[in-house]
């Protein structure tokens, strides 16, 4: 693809925009750890909650969704859009709490939830673990994508790629902290959506595919489904249909089952980071009813147009994530290239920049300073944090060069951390979750994943359910055969966060605090919640696909749901 000076002008002035708000905010930054990775506990709703959502959009997600598309129609994105259901639960159970819990990191939870050797060891083991290992393959597979889309584009080999890509993001990510990385998630967010945007709208616009009335006729009416058919299909020679097992695995499992970054059931990761860097806990809930709104309903039909156009034009490619690429390599005009190729730098920056802070800030708040080097002055900390932002960043280039696809990377970490998620959650409104349950979760998924892995010949998500129902098996049982908490810890925990629910009787009663609050209300609104962002998301496929009367029914679903929460 050939860039003309326009082009590169459009690149040059993204870099030097995002490269200066981290600079400015330099200062914000490197007062404390405390504003390095939470800003000061002040960000507002709306920036915490585009910088979420922003983290989300990364270079790999278009061309993840696209291949799906490609793959499985529509109905593939099951795989992800099950989320929601956890999103949600999210909003209305955890955003609160984890900003009442004053903590810096969902790591340092551990110690604020259990007490003992096994707390501080689950603490440390969870920080070099997701902080490191997983947040390093992470990392590697955003690496991957952008390179993917450079190599195509450009013509450059995956080292330049990487190395280009990485130097600018490191470096603000060092010296801004959390507010630099915000302020660069939220220009960037933008830039991102209408690149995206004028993507679709170029795409559309190919005299092969004409519009969206054009490629419907295309395609087979199954590739734009909502729902799977469930049966094998061959959409332009290369699509399978989705196999029920897998959607009952998706919608029914694996939102509540798997640790998955920025899907965690419970919160946690960036997402607890920033919900815990909002000013206060009204500002926690709506950043979070914004990221799952923007995530799951504003972002992937631009996607999954271009996906669906590729599937017209690149019919027999086996590469079908590349199919997103090849649409920008032949069919934007000058400028516009530019422009999109500057929108895929912000998204691959803006994921890049939270994992690099998020990651460091376990390593050193929940690591270093808690095991290694305590009691040291905040400017120490910081400087560790800068250091170890780098380090991080070279380690993430190498991890880079062992991954073979965007899809295979996510499926590792779904289902590594299979069967996980239930003790998350349950930690939060259950007094007899102790240390031990956590820890065996994490040790039995671990167990589990490798055994399938390397005994069954068994694929995902047949892998999923095999390893949630062992983890979940192991640590009830531990848990059980485990002594709970000292009451004191506990009570200790439940007069700071006050969660609501049965769960926490006899400790509220023990504490001489009110009984907990019912949490029928807030099952009320989760399921209002779920009903507003399935109706919100289809809606708009329909409006797309089928005009404002097939989107009515949605409307109609998705207004009963909001009335219903906003009665509140």
């Amino acid at each position: 693809m050939v860039l003309t000076p326009l082009d590169w002008a459009f690149i040059a002035a993204y870099f030097v925009c995002s490269a200066s708000l981290g600079l400015w905010l330099s200062k914000r930054g490197g007062r404390s750890v405390t504003d390095f990775f939470l800003g000061g506990r002040q960000l507002p709703w709306w920036l915490a909650g585009t910088s979420m959502v922003a983290t989300t959009f990364a270079a790999d997600t278009p061309l993840a969704v696209a291949g799906i598309v490609a793959r499985n129609g529509i109905a593939g994105n099951w795989i992800w859009w099950s989320a929601a259901t956890g999103s949600v639960l999210t909003v209305f159970f955890f955003a609160r709490l984890w900003r009442r819990a004053g903590i810096l990191t969902d790591v340092e939870f551990a110690e604020l939830r259990y007490t003992g050797r096994p707390a501080a060891l689950l603490r440390g083991f969870r920080a070099l673990y997701l902080g490191i290992l997983i947040n390093c393959v992470v990392m590697g597979w955003v690496n991957l994508a952008m390179a993917k889309i450079l190599s195509v584009t450009l013509g450059w080999d995956t080292l330049t790629a990487v190395l280009i890509s990485l130097a600018i993001t490191g470096v603000y990510s060092a010296v801004g902290g959390l507010w630099g990385v915000v302020a660069a998630d939220f220009f960037q967010f933008t830039l991102a959506m209408m690149g995206t945007i004028a993507l679709a709208w170029f795409a559309l616009r190919v005299p092969e595919v004409g519009g969206l009335e054009g490629l419907a006729r295309a395609l087979d009416p199954q590739a734009l489904s909502f729902l799977p058919s469930f049966e094998a299909m061959d959409i332009a020679g290369a699509v399978a249909g989705l196999p029920l097992g897998a959607f009952l695995a998706y919608v029914g499992v694996q939102w509540w089952s798997s640790w998955y970054p920025g899907q965690e059931p419970g919160g946690g990761g960036y997402i607890a980071q920033r919900m815990m860097s909002a000013k206060n806990e009204r500002h926690a809930f709506f950043a979070t009813l914004w990221f799952t709104i923007a995530h799951y309903c504003v972002r992937p039909w631009p996607w999954i147009i271009v996906g669906l156009v590729s599937m017209v034009l690149y019919p027999t490619i086996t590469d079908k994530e590349a199919g997103y690429v090849m649409v920008i390599r032949d069919h934007l005009p000058q400028g516009w290239r530019g422009l999109l190729l500057g929108a895929f730098f912000a998204a691959y920056m803006s994921t890049i920049s939270t994992q690099l802070n998020w990651g460091t800030s376990y390593i050193v708040n929940d690591f270093y300073r808690r095991f290694v080097r305590t009691g040291r002055d905040e400017r120490h900390y910081v400087l560790v944090s800068r250091v170890t932002t780098l380090a991080l960043m070279v380690a993430s280039a190498v991890v880079t060069f062992y991954l073979e696809s965007i899809r295979q990377a996510w499926e590792f970490v779904l289902e590594s951390g299979a069967g996980i998620g239930l003790v998350l959650i349950l930690r939060w409104y259950w007094w007899r979750v102790n240390a031990w349950s956590e820890i065996s979760a994490m040790v039995a998924a671990a167990v589990g994943y490798a055994a399938v892995k390397l005994t069954m010949d068994v694929t995902f998500p047949a892998t999923l359910l095999l390893v949630v129902a062992w983890t979940t098996a192991w640590w009830l049982v531990v848990t059980f055969l485990t002594p709970p908490e000292p009451d004191a810890q506990l009570a200790r925990f439940y007069t700071l966060t006050r969660p609501g629910g049965p769960g926490w009787t006899r400790i509220a009663a023990l504490a001489g605090e009110p009984p907990p609050e019912s949490l029928a209300p807030l099952f009320v609104k989760w399921v209002a919640g779920t009903a507003l962002v399935y109706a919100v998301l289809l809606g708009m496929g329909a409006l797309l696909f089928g005009g404002p009367v097939a989107a009515l029914p949605y409307a109609a679903v998705a207004g009963g749901a909001a009335w219903l929460i906003a009665r509140d």
